[in-house]
């Protein structure tokens, strides 16, 4: 594992141009609105990826998120509607009781099937599905919550030739989903919440 505060120049950060990140798959639970808001306002409105987000939340509401980060951020951002394309430089957030699909054909789809590890939306399910369908290209982003979702994704993500980001606990309002991510021991990169919007740009935005 590597567990550095820097990201290091090497053939992960470096993709040729087949293989460049195209995807940016996000995910958080406690805490996870200041988490957001101050990643996704350090991305450019150039930033030519597409993110997609699991934010775990109480499915009695109607979710406020989409309205709330789009006034942080310079990216387009919206809730995720079954069938949309992903378009670079915008951000899609899974619906409250919605499963968020990324499939092989560059859509999205929703699904209500059952809960996984007591949460509906799963990051898990967002990240085994962004790994089969965009394998190499892909960055997995686990920030501040309760519980291990996504620990069980990040681990497909790495399968398939991904790179995986988690936020330091240190650094994280509640430190369940990082250190279950961390503990796989397949992690490119832990670093400080402030240091990880400078990351995806220089992965991303990088020029081989």
């Amino acid at each position: 594992m590597e567990n550095t505060n820097s990201v290091q120049a090497d053939d992960r950060t470096h993709p040729s141009p087949q293989d460049a990140f195209d995807i940016v798959a996000l995910a958080t639970s406690a805490g996870g609105l200041k988490a957001l808001s101050q990643v996704l306002s350090g991305l450019p409105v150039d930033f030519p990826a597409a993110i997609v987000i699991v934010q775990h939340l109480d499915p009695r509401h109607r979710s406020l998120m989409a309205d709330i980060l789009s006034r942080r951020t310079s990216l387009a951002v919206k809730e995720a509607e079954e069938g949309d394309p992903l378009k670079p430089g915008t951000v899609y957030i899974a619906p409250p009781n919605r499963h968020l699909l990324v499939n092989p054909d560059n859509t999205l789809s929703l699904t209500q099937s059952e809960l996984v590890h007591f949460v509906r939306p799963s990051a898990d399910l967002l990240f085994d599905s962004v790994a089969a369908s965009h394998q190499q290209r892909a960055i997995a982003v686990v920030l501040t919550g309760t519980g291990s979702d996504g620990a069980m994704g990040v681990q497909a993500i790495k399968k398939m030739g991904g790179t995986v980001i988690v936020q330091e606990a240190e650094t994280a309002e509640f430190s369940g989903m990082p250190n279950a991510a961390i503990q796989t021991g397949g992690i490119d990169f832990v670093l400080a919440l402030d240091e990880v919007a400078a990351a995806l740009i220089t992965l991303v935005m990088k020029t081989p």
